[in-house]
C-alpha cells in the first residue's frame, strides 16, 4: 500500500481555512487543478456516501466518495471511486489544526493507496505535489492576499 502525507501552515485563522474547504463540492472554488464539480443524486456535501463527481484541468473526470466530516474536528475523509489513475483501496484524509502562534493553520493531506509496485511512487508523488501540495499553495496565496 503506497502512502502520501503532505503538511503546511496557512497563514490565517483555521477557522476561515476550514470555511474556504469544508464544501465537499467546491474543490473549483479553491483548489486550481479543479474546473468542475456536483454532488450526484441531488445530495448535502456534508452527507456521508454523497458522492462528488469533478473535472481536472486535463480534462479527467474522478468520482468521490464523502467517508467522514467533520465541522468541530475540521475533517474530511473521502475514497476515489473513478479516476483514470492505476490505483484503488483509496482513502485520504484532509484534516486542519490551530496553531495559536500567530493564529495560523496545519493543514495535513493524507492517502493510501493500492497500486502496481511500478507505479505506487509515481503516483504517490503526484498526488502529493500536485493535488495536496497544490491546493495548499493555492490556499496560502489566497489567505495572503487578503492580508
Amino acid at each position: 500500500m503506497a502512502k502520501v502525507t503532505i503538511s503546511s501552515v496557512i497563514d490565517a485563522p483555521v477557522e476561515q481555512v476550514w470555511a474556504r474547504i469544508r464544501d465537499f463540492n467546491g474543490l473549483p472554488g479553491w483548489h486550481p487543478r479543479m474546473v468542475g464539480s456536483h454532488i450526484e443524486d441531488g445530495k448535502d456535501a456534508t452527507t456521508i456516501g454523497c458522492v462528488r463527481n469533478f473535472k481536472l484541468v486535463s480534462g479527467a473526470t474522478l468520482r468521490e466518495k464523502l467517508l467522514e466530516f467533520s465541522d468541530e474536528n475540521f475533517l474530511v475523509s473521502y475514497s476515489i471511486l473513478e479516476t483514470p489513475q492505476p490505483l484503488t483501496n483509496h482513502k485520504a484524509t484532509l484534516q486542519l489544526r490551530r496553531v495559536t502562534d500567530g493564529d495560523r493553520t496545519y493543514a495535513e493531506w493524507t492517502a493510501s493507496f493500492d497500486a502496481a509496485p511500478e507505479d505506487a511512487d509515481k503516483l504517490a508523488d503526484g498526488m502529493g505535489a500536485n493535488v495536496f501540495q497544490g491546493g495548499f499553495n493555492a490556499l496560502k496565496a489566497h489567505f495572503a492576499a487578503q492580508s
